[in-house]
């Protein structure tokens, strides 16, 4: 057998379309974030960005389980002493549904140049109306 290696300029970038509506957060952000990566892929390299663009609609009907809208925290320090806030999941669904699966998603790629690259490529809005209609995407049930 052969290994063969794969470079990103050996690829072609394409553009998903995924439905957020009644998901669970936590199974969907792992599908999303494994086609960001371009692990649904055979050509497959964990070195390289193989991953596709994806876009996310409908991002405020997305479903959490049992008590985690008032249990799951979300933090961020401000840099100062005692400057350490925190929101429920529930108050962050309310202001911006596409923040809760923008961390989520985050949170399962690498943490490294690489991770921060196939994050740039994914795209998640509140409704079902998105700006990415000229790159065609094709639409995945999952």
């Amino acid at each position: 057998m052969r290994t063969e290696s794969y470079k990103r300029t050996d690829i072609e970038e394409s553009w998903v379309l995924l439905d957020a509506k009644g998901k669970t957060l936590g199974r969907f952000a792992t599908e999303v974030a494994n086609i960001l990566s371009g692990k649904n892929k055979p050509e497959y390299t964990p070195n390289a960005d193989m991953g596709d663009y994806v876009i996310v609609v409908n991002a405020n009907d997305i479903n959490v389980t049992g008590k985690k809208l008032d249990q799951k925290l979300y933090y961020r320090h401000s840099g100062y002493p005692g400057g350490i806030k925190s929101k429920p999941l529930r108050e962050v669904i309310e202001n911006s549904a596409s923040d809760a699966i923008k961390s989520a998603v985050k949170g399962m790629l690498p943490k490294s140049k690489l991770g921060r690259q196939m994050f740039t490529k994914l795209k998640v809005y509140n409704d079902d109306q998105h700006p990415h209609a000229a790159q065609k995407p094709v639409s995945i049930e999952l």
